[in-house]
């Protein structure tokens, strides 16, 4: 049975890894950080979308979600006897193999079980990886591929918007992928399984705006925050899980903590927590209804009440 180990650190980093190859490769990706006048980042207008995670495997034959990987059965390439424990420490994999112990490129090529949304499993491995360097030590991202059992190729579980292979940040437990239900949209304490978080999608989105949820500033923990995040980029008003927008509307955010200021003369939308919206405006990104229409109010998003975590705003109407 593999334990997973919590351990605190103040790291940062964003690195890309290439697909299908064991060579390095880096993206040029603007550095995260950890202080807080270095977390006072630009803000300005960003794109939302409607996908939690981008994890949606369309190998020939197969169209299902990989909900979760799981740390027990990881194991090198070429060897049966997996890993005795395996755990993050932020971003970057560790592992005990009987008296060695394993961590950051030792996992190039490690294989890993995938947990689909139908009970089954896959395997999955990790083709190539680049760590940060300097401050830029603790957002690891990797290229992931799976084994189908159907025609024995490789496929990668994360794609660009042109269809190319993408990146993933590894991130401790798992999520509720359902819609429109109690608990949809929201986080999964699992010490048993992490999530590849596919880069462009809501999970990845928000670490990368700076909300990396293993940090805290000024002693308070951003984990919250990445979770608010998640449901202000979906526009999942109601914390059930449904997204309210379509890919590539614009949404201005900003916080209390200066993790994102507001740059945008923009309309307030709604106020977030981890739960979903406390209330949102009449002008919001919804494309349908929102059905918890009780949250409406005319005052919303225009200062932070006690429990608010976010703010968003919309473009003005034209």
């Amino acid at each position: 049975m593999v334990t997973k180990r919590v351990v605190a650190a103040f790291m940062s980093a964003w690195v890309a890894v290439g697909c299908g190859a064991s060579e390095q490769e880096e993206l040029s990706q603007p550095p995260l950080a950890t202080t807080e006048a270095e977390l006072s980042v630009t803000n300005g207008s960003q794109l939302n979308g409607s996908q939690l995670n981008g994890s949606q495997l369309n190998g020939p034959g197969l169209n299902q979600r990989l909900v979760s990987v799981r740390y027990d059965g990881a194991r090198r390439e070429g060897m049966s006897t997996p890993l005795d424990e395996v755990w993050l420490e932020t971003s970057v994999f560790h592992g005990l193999l009987g008296s060695e112990e394993l961590s950051g490129m030792d996992f190039l090529q490690m294989r890993f079980v995938g947990n689909l949304e139908d009970g089954t499993t896959l395997t999955m491995r990790i083709d190539a990886i680049t760590p940060g360097t300097g401050a830029d030590q603790d957002v690891w991202a990797y290229r992931v591929s799976y084994l189908h059992r159907l025609d024995g190729q490789w496929y990668p579980i994360c794609k660009n918007a042109d269809g190319t292979p993408g990146n993933a940040i590894p991130l401790e437990n798992r999520w509720d992928f359902r819609q429109g239900v109690a608990g949809g949209g929201g986080k999964i304490y699992d010490a048993s399984a992490f999530t590849f978080a596919c880069e462009g999608a809501a999970l990845a989105k928000c670490v990368r705006s700076g909300y990396v949820p293993w940090r805290s500033v000024n002693g308070v923990s951003l984990e919250q925050h990445h979770h608010a995040c998640t449901r202000m980029i979906r526009a999942d008003f109601c914390g059930d899980g449904t997204s309210y927008t379509v890919e590539g509307n614009w949404v201005n955010l900003y916080d209390a903590m200066s993790i994102q200021v507001d740059t945008e003369a923009w309309v307030p939308e709604a106020e977030w927590t981890s739960d979903g919206a406390t209330c949102f405006s009449s002008q919001t990104r919804a494309t349908t209804p929102i059905s918890c229409g009780e949250r409406l109010v005319t005052s919303c998003g225009t200062s932070f009440a006690p429990k608010t975590l976010i703010i968003s705003e919309t473009p003005p109407q034209q």
